[in-house]
């Protein structure tokens, strides 16, 4: 066998995994039907930011990609919900300040494509890692001590594992035939960069009124001004409506729907537009493949949770892939992969499934409980604390 271990997909999570197995030592071929989009303005180019929680440092730091994220990095030291009436008007805020639980800020903001970017490149610099860019996985072949991929150049490659990163459609979960369950919410997410007068000072800022969370999140000045991603959910019919906008009535809609509370909001990039759903494989595995990140799970976008939740699969994965090198990908080790990362996935699928659920809620009553619920949570020492420690994924796993 050429290769140890074929991933599918490069995305992120994709990247991400390619080097951490690259980096301990294992050979790895990542194949992705289409070249990662790695400038801001580029057609195709993911408009999100992802924050990593401190778990997904320390992963990155044991992986040697941080040293190269960090100088990209925006800390976000306060997550800040705001709740706010019909009327735009401020109900309730809350700060929860990582001072309360740990020296670190929660985590650590980059835009998607500069992440695409950077991990591309890390690849480049380690000769166990092949990247084919522009070639797709077409079929899966199994058996008890190999697996065998055909891809879409006419090639096949044969490995001890493959490991499907190839997002919620993913082809190596349905070759398979590893069902998914899925839940539409009625919403999509618009996501796009913006500057804006007020400083974020390292803010996050999670704005709640109806249709879901307008959320805003710290990056690095943009032409001499304060710049934040956003990530705004609707209904889909509303969403579709304000991506249709001219700029400055789109721009006047996201400043009315901030609460004005960072003055005049300016778009700073192109404006995306894609489904929220929530969708969980029901299996993490069969013969010879491990599924990760979207393949595996997909959250709707509120509390960081998503790619951290995909880190931590990699990280349970590597985990037992470096105590055991031998027994990479064999039935065992799948098994307990499974074992290690199925009741951490269900929690907070579930959670953040109900999260979003609330952040919808048009009804005056609920949207009353709703801001009655962030104060009790809040102002409760115990309950803040535990909250934000659930949050990052150092307790309740």
């Amino acid at each position: 066998m050429d290769h140890d271990i074929l991933i599918s997909g490069g995305g992120i999570a994709g990247l991400t995994a390619a080097a951490a197995f690259g980096r301990a030592g294992f050979r790895v071929l990542c194949v992705d039907p289409a070249p990662p989009v790695t400038t801001r303005e580029a057609e195709g180019a993911d408009l999100r930011s992802t924050a990593f929680l401190q778990p997904a440092r320390a992963f990155l730091g044991r992986t040697g990609l941080w040293e190269r994220l960090e100088p990209h990095a925006t800390p976000l030291q306060t997550m800040r919900i705001v709740d706010l009436d019909a009327d735009g008007a401020v109900r309730a805020t809350r700060d929860f300040d990582a001072s309360d639980i740990s020296e670190a800020p929660f985590g650590w903001n980059l835009p998607n494509w500069l992440l695409r970017r950077e991990l591309s490149a890390a690849l480049e610099a380690l000769d166990t890692v092949t990247f084919r860019p522009g070639t797709a996985t077409t079929s899966l072949f199994t058996r008890t001590t190999s697996a065998r991929v055909g891809l879409s150049d006419g090639s096949r490659a044969e490995v001890r594992l493959v490991i499907a990163a190839d997002g919620r459609g993913s082809p190596m979960r349905s070759a398979a035939g590893i069902g998914v369950r899925t839940h539409r919410f009625g919403q999509k997410a618009l996501a796009f960069a913006i500057t804006h007068d007020a400083p974020h000072g390292q803010v996050s800022t999670e704005i709640h009124r109806s249709g879901g969370p307008f959320t805003l999140v710290p990056l690095p000045d943009h032409e001499g001004r304060p710049s934040s991603a956003i990530v705004w959910m609707e209904s889909a019919g509303e969403a579709e409506r304000l991506a249709a906008l001219d700029e400055p009535a789109f721009e006047a809609a996201m400043t009315e729907r901030s609460g004005g509370l960072f003055g005049p909001l300016k778009l700073a990039s192109r404006r995306g537009l894609w489904p929220i759903i929530a969708q969980h494989a029901e299996a993490l595995v069969a013969e010879r493949l491990a599924l990760v990140a979207e393949a595996a799970h997909v959250v709707p976008p509120i509390g960081a949770q998503g790619l951290n939740m995909s880190l931590r699969d990699l990280a349970a994965l590597l985990d037992l892939a470096e105590a055991r090198p031998e027994t990479l990908g064999d039935r065992a080790m799948l098994d307990a992969y499974e074992r290690k990362r199925l009741p951490d996935i269900k929690l907070r699928y579930a959670g953040i499934a109900a999260l979003n659920h609330v952040s919808m809620a048009e009804d005056p009553l609920l949207r009353s409980a709703r801001a009655m619920g962030l104060t009790a949570l809040h102002d409760i020492a115990p309950l803040r604390r535990g909250l934000m420690q659930l949050g990052l994924g150092t307790s309740g796993r």
